[in-house]
C-alpha cells in the first residue's frame, strides 16, 4: 500500500503505479549500494534516507549492499565506516547485508552464457586503444580486430583470464552490442578486466573483476530488488542495465534515476576528500569540516536533523543546488528541541561581585531545556567571582550595545541583576570588572518591574573547568569550489575554517557528558564533546551558531532549500514543481 502520509515525489508515483498494475506483485524492495572506496557523505545520506524511507513507507525491504567490484580502491576500513554510518542514521537492514563480491561466481557463469550466445568477446586491445576506438557523439566507433573471435576461442581465453594466465591490462571481456549505437555506453562496453589484487571481502579467489555496469543489474536481479534507485548520471546507463538483464533472460528490476544532492560551499567528491585527508588539509575522514557522515557526527549533527533535511529537500528529476544554510537550519531545529543547556565562556573576563560575601556559594536553579519542560532543571554555582565573555563588556558602547558597560545593569542568567561599577585595567586592557548585585532580583526576577535589556551567561570562577573549544566555519570560501573555470579547488580552501580556543571555562557538569554528546551553550550555539576528550582535557566542537542564516533569508523572501532553483530553465522548473520526471519502463 502507498504511504498514508509523508513526502510525495515522482519515485513514489512510479511505485504507486507499479503496485496498481501488479508489476512486482505488490512488493517494494530497494537497496542502498555504496562502493567501499571512501567514507560516505551527505549526498549518500540523502540516498540512504530515500531507499530505506521508501521501503518503510510501503512496508517493504531495503538491503545494504556493497558494490565491491574494484579492489584497487576498496578497503575494509571503508566497509566498517559505511556500516557504522548507516546504522547511526537510524536504519536497520536486519539480515540483508550483502556484498556484490559474493555473486562473482554467478556473474562469471552469466558472462560465459553471453559468450556462448555470441554476445560477448575477449578483446586484446589496451584501455587507450578501446577508448580511442569508441567514436564520438556524432561519429560511430570502430570495431575491435578481435570482435569476430569464435565462441570457442572466447570461452577458452575468458577461462584463462580467470585462471591468472594473463597480466593486468592485456585482455578484457566486452559485450558485443553495436559500435555505432547513439548511446556511447552501448558501444561494446567492458564487462571484465584483469586485476591481480587481493579483495577486502573475497580475498585472493579472483584476479578478474566485473565492471560496475555489468555487476549492477545482476546484483539487483539476484536480490529481487523491485526499484533500483540511482542518481541521474546513471540515466544514460539504463539501456545497458536493461540489455544485460534481457539478454540473460533473468528477473528484471526497474532502474529509476533522481537528482543527486549538491550543496553550496561543499564538494561532493570522495576523491577530493581523500586528497585533503592525504595532504593534511583536514585531520581525517571524520574532520568536522568535511560533509562526510562521520565528520558531521563528530561535529555534533544529529541523525534526526539529517533525516529531517533529507525529507524536506525532497526528490527531484532536475539538478539543483541546496543552500548549506538550509542544512544547518534543519540540524539547528532538531538540536533546539533535544539539546540540554549549559553555560560556558569562550574568552573569559573576570567579574567580582563586591557585595556578595567571599567564599559564599549559592545554588541557582536553571532550566535544562526551555523547549522541553519535562527535562527539568539543573543547579549552577554562584559566587562573588564570575567569568563572562569579553565581548559582553564595552567601556564606551555605541547606542545599540545593550550588554554590560560602566554604570549599566544587566541580568545574569538565572542569578541576579548586576551593575558594573568599575573596569580594572592592566597595560591599557580591561582585565576585571567590579560590580554589585541587587539581592531582591535573585533568580533573575525583577519585583519592581524595571526593564533590563540584556541577559548574559556566566560561570563561577571557582567552579568552572577548563576546556579546549574548536570553532568551525565553512571549509571553502566560494559557493562552488569545483566550478571555478581554470582554477583548482585548493585555491578556495578557507584558512579560517578552524579556530582553536584553549582558555575556555565551562560548567563542571559538562564533565559528565560522553564523546559526541550534544548540547547548547546558552547564547553561543550548539556544541558536542569531541572524542579527543580525556580525563585531563575537555575538548568541545561547535556544531552551529544560534543565529539561523537560512531563516533570515526565508524571512526576507530569499530562502529556499534549492539555492539554484532560480537558475533552472523554465521547463525544468515546471518539471521539478510537478514532480513528473518519470523514467520510462524497461
Amino acid at each position: 500500500m502507498p504511504p498514508e502520509e509523508g513526502p510525495r515525489d515522482f519515485i513514489r508515483d512510479i511505485i504507486d503505479e507499479d503496485n496498481r498494475t501488479g508489476r512486482f506483485n505488490g512488493r517494494v524492495h530497494t537497496r542502498f549500494p555504496p562502493e567501499p572506496n571512501g567514507y560516505l557523505h551527505i549526498g549518500h545520506a540523502k540516498s540512504i534516507c530515500l531507499n530505506f524511507g521508501i521501503a518503510a513507507d510501503y512496508k517493504g525491504l531495503c538491503n545494504l549492499r556493497f558494490d565491491d567490484t574494484n579492489p584497487a580502491k576498496e578497503e575494509q576500513e571503508y566497509i566498517d565506516s559505511i556500516i557504522e554510518d548507516v546504522r547511526w542514521l537510524g536504519f536497520d537492514w536486519k539480515d540483508r547485508l550483502f556484498y556484490g563480491s559474493d555473486y562473482f561466481q554467478q556473474m562469471y557463469d552469466w558472462a560465459v552464457q553471453l559468450i556462448g550466445a555470441g554476445k560477448a568477446y575477449v578483446d586484446d586491445q589496451t584501455a587507450d586503444e578501446i577508448s580511442n576506438s569508441r567514436g564520438t557523439l556524432t561519429l560511430p566507433g570502430k570495431e575491435s580486430p578481435w570482435r569476430e573471435r569464435s565462441v570457442e576461442e572466447n570461452l577458452r581465453l575468458f577461462e584463462e583470464m580467470r585462471d591468472g594466465r594473463y597480466e593486468n591490462g592485456t585482455k578484457v571481456l566486452r559485450a558485443r552490442i553495436d559500435m555505432a549505437h547513439p548511446n556511447m555506453n552501448m558501444r561494446d562496453p567492458v564487462m571484465y578486466r584483469i586485476l591481480k589484487l587481493p579483495h577486502p571481502h573475497a580475498g585472493d579467489r579472483w584476479c578478474i573483476y566485473p565492471m560496475y555496469d555489468w555487476a549492477h543489474g545482476l546484483e539487483d536481479s539476484i536480490e529481487g530488488i523491485t526499484h533500483s534507485i540511482c542518481t541521474l548520471e546513471f540515466e544514460d546507463h539504463r539501456p545497458l542495465y536493461d540489455w544485460f538483464l534481457d539478454e540473460l533472460g533473468v528477473y528484471h528490476p526497474q532502474q529509476i534515476e533522481f537528482a543527486r544532492l549538491n550543496l553550496t560551499y561543499t564538494p561532493m567528491s570522495k576523491r577530493v576528500f581523500r586528497e585533503m585527508v592525504e595532504n593534511g588539509t583536514v585531520s581525517g575522514w571524520d574532520d568536522p569540516r568535511l560533509p562526510t557522515i562521520s565528520g558531521m557526527r563528530r561535529r555534533g549533527y544529529s541523525p534526526a536533523g539529517i533525516r529531517l533535511f533529507a525529507r524536506r529537500i525532497g526528490v527531484a528529476k532536475v539538478n539543483s543546488t541546496v543552500d548549506l544554510d538550509f542544512l544547518e537550519h534543519c540540524i539547528r531545529e532538531d538540536l533546539n528541541r533535544t539539546s540540554p543547556r549549559f553555560m560556558g565562556v569562550l574568552r573569559p573576563l573576570r567579574v567580582v561581585i563586591e557585595n556578595h560575601p567571599e567564599g559564599k556559594v549559592e545554588e541557582m536553579e536553571v532550566a535544562v531545556n526551555p523547549e522541553d519542560p519535562s527535562a527539568g532543571s539543573r543547579k549552577v554555582h554562584f559566587t562573588n567571582e564570575l567569568l563572562i565573555e569579553q565581548e559582553d563588556f564595552m567601556e564606551s558602547p555605541p547606542r545599540d550595545f545593550f550588554r554590560l558597560a560602566p554604570g549599566r545593569e544587566v541580568r545574569l542568567r538565572g542569578a541576579y541583576l548586576v551593575t558594573c561599577r568599575e573596569a580594572v585595567k592592566r597595560d591599557g586592557r580591561v582585565v576585571e570588572l567590579r560590580c554589585t548585585l541587587d539581592p531582591a532580583t535573585r533568580g533573575g526576577n525583577v519585583p519592581d518591574g524595571r526593564k533590563v535589556k540584556s541577559t548574559l551567561h556566566w560561570v563561577s570562577a571557582a567552579h568552572a573547568v577548563g576546556a579546549e573549544i574548536r570553532l568551525y566555519e565553512n571549509l571553502f570560501t566560494v559557493e562552488d569550489p569545483m566550478g571555478q573555470a581554470g582554477r583548482e579547488y585548493t585555491e578556495f580552501i578557507n584558512p579560517g575554517s578552524l579556530e582553536v580556543l584553549t582558555d575556555c571555562k565551562v560548567e563542571p557538569a559538562l564533565r559528565a557528558l560522553g564523546p559526541l554528546d550534544r548540547f547548547q551553550f546558552e547564547r553561543l550555539g550548539y556544541f558536542c564533546v569531541d572524542p579527543d576528550t580525556t580525563a585531563e582535557r575537555l575538548v568541545l566542537n561547535r556544531t552551529a551558531r544560534l543565529k539561523d542564516a537560512w531563516a533570515r533569508k526565508r524571512d526576507k523572501g530569499q530562502g529556499a532549500p534549492q539555492a539554484s532553483y532560480a537558475r533552472l530553465g523554465k521547463e525544468d522548473r515546471r518539471s521539478s514543481e510537478r514532480g513528473t520526471g518519470r523514467s520510462s519502463s524497461p
